[in-house]
């Protein structure tokens, strides 16, 4: 008896900010794929994320719950286990196309195939490891461009991560895992239901996209905020440091300028761009191909990231921050019969986690009773009973890029956003803390913590980080009871 649960196509692409998509209101963006999944899916506007930085929080999408219960907080924490194991345990056939950022690198996860792509620019974790990419790169006699080439060249302390990928166009990191996935389904049998995991190692940097997509940006004025001294010189010291940190230490071949022009700023805006459509136009060639294998008649497409990018607004290089542009992230739900509806659209808060019960229970499968992330399917469904998140949170230690301070963390509810940093370096006492009326300051450019009037507000959510705290630990600790 043939098995019609639907096959489900996860797609994450690695630090791509919700501000990338024409369909979503940023028409200087040309993503004409992604834009046919916003307007025949469902896209939930307010999807935010647990971790600022790509291990921690795609461990946390992948188990269900907050990095301080996973125990995973920053990269090359140990991370071997996930609910893929519950979908292949019930017959789905798992497959990871891609980067998924498991340590060790090559661990199961729970999928039956893997063909292992990571992070483009591999300094310290995983330097020497080959992964597909690697392998696929040798085979041909090229040198994969690096940071250790890209500091040969006597611009590198001013493009702030941006080079065109000057290769073999098939060869850059984005093309070369959207046609591994497009020839898995190629020339495998097909085998449903079908659980696909395809992990773009972009626009994560560094910022490569091919000429030819660059192109397309090089006369564009893009959008950008504004840097202001006063933004600048408020934020806390931990973050201050940060951005000094960022600048002297070239993480992902990125040099932060302190100031950088707005030459500088539109350059590296144009290449993340680029990169995005380069990735737009394989999902568009997946889709086809996936119809072309029999798969996309009965498929459930997922896109998202795992977190997003500064892009030098605020001041700040990639992630490692709690600032909108970080922690919010696009997702989108997209069904071949259009059962969730067509363009709608969610405004009610959700976190990314939530995204795997989720996948379970389209899966058929039943969500384990540990997870602190809950499903969507009910707001997918528009059932009646239906309610976003009150608040959303994020959080993340000390680790070699973060290195002014023990740990962060945050709580957001629709209108503010409390941020408090712990154990910070030139700061007495050690704790700092951010806070700001997102109706009013959407921006973020004016901390109230220490303003007259706020203590209200203050203490309510400083609760409510209590609150979490105790909770998640609570559902964490069914993970071992149900283990005796």
């Amino acid at each position: 008896m043939s098995d019609a649960r639907p096959n489900i196509i996860f797609i994450i692409t690695d630090q791509q900010r919700f501000d990338t998509i024409n369909a979503l209101g940023y028409p200087h963006m040309d993503t004409p794929n992604l834009d046919r999944l916003v307007n025949e899916g469902v896209t939930f506007n307010q999807c935010h994320i647990t971790a600022p930085s790509c291990a921690p929080s795609r461990a946390s999408l992948f188990t269900g719950q907050y990095p301080h219960t996973t125990g995973i907080l920053k990269n090359a924490d140990e991370w071997t286990r996930s609910w893929v194991e519950n979908l292949s345990d019930s017959g789905y056939h798992s497959v990871n196309i891609g980067k998924m950022h498991t340590w060790p690198m090559t661990t199961p996860c729970g999928f039956k195939e893997r063909y292992v792509v990571e992070n483009k620019d591999r300094y310290l974790e995983g330097r020497y490891f080959f992964d597909e990419w690697d392998k696929a790169l040798a085979a041909r006699g090229l040198v994969k461009q690096q940071r250790e080439l890209y500091r040969q060249r006597d611009d590198y302390d001013k493009v702030i991560g941006s080079f065109t990928w000057d290769l073999d166009p098939d060869m850059q990191s984005d093309n070369f895992v959207g046609n591994m996935a497009q020839w898995w389904t190629r020339t495998y049998p097909n085998t449903q239901p079908l659980f696909l995991e395809i992990g773009f190692p972009g626009p994560h940097p560094p910022y490569d996209p091919t000429p030819d997509a660059l192109e397309g940006y090089v006369e564009k004025d893009l959008p950008l905020d504004p840097l202001t001294d006063d933004d600048l010189e408020g934020q806390p010291k931990a973050y201050q440091g940060m951005r000094v940190h960022n600048n002297k230490v070239d993480h992902d071949s990125v040099i932060l300028p302190l100031e950088p022009t707005g030459e500088q700023r539109l350059n590296q805006r144009r290449h993340y761009c680029a990169n995005v459509t380069m990735i737009d136009q394989k999902v568009g060639e997946i889709m086809e191909q996936l119809e072309a294998q029999g798969y996309l008649e009965n498929s459930i497409i997922i896109f998202t990231s795992d977190h997003g990018d500064c892009l030098t607004d605020h001041g700040h290089s990639q992630k490692w921050t709690m600032y909108e542009q970080v922690t919010r992230v696009p997702l989108i739900v997209w069904a071949a019969d259009g059962r969730f509806g067509k363009g709608r659209q969610v405004d009610e808060m959700v976190s990314l986690f939530d995204v795997g019960p989720t996948i379970l229970e389209m899966a058929g499968c039943e969500v384990p009773n540990h997870f602190s992330a809950r499903s969507l399917l009910p707001a997918l469904e528009e059932k009646s009973d239906w309610e976003g998140r009150d608040y959303v949170f994020a959080e993340h230690p000390r680790d070699g890029n973060f290195t002014t301070a023990d740990y962060q963390v945050m709580v957001r509810s629709k209108r503010w956003k409390l941020v408090e940093i712990y154990g910070s370096d030139d700061v007495e006492g050690g704790r700092e803390a951010m806070l700001f009326d997102l109706e009013n300051d959407p921006m973020e450019l004016t901390n109230l913590w220490s303003g007259a009037g706020y203590s209200e507000i203050r203490e309510k959510l400083r609760d409510q980080l209590l609150s979490w705290r105790v909770e998640s630990g609570r559902e964490a600790s069914k993970t071992f009871a149900q283990r005796r």
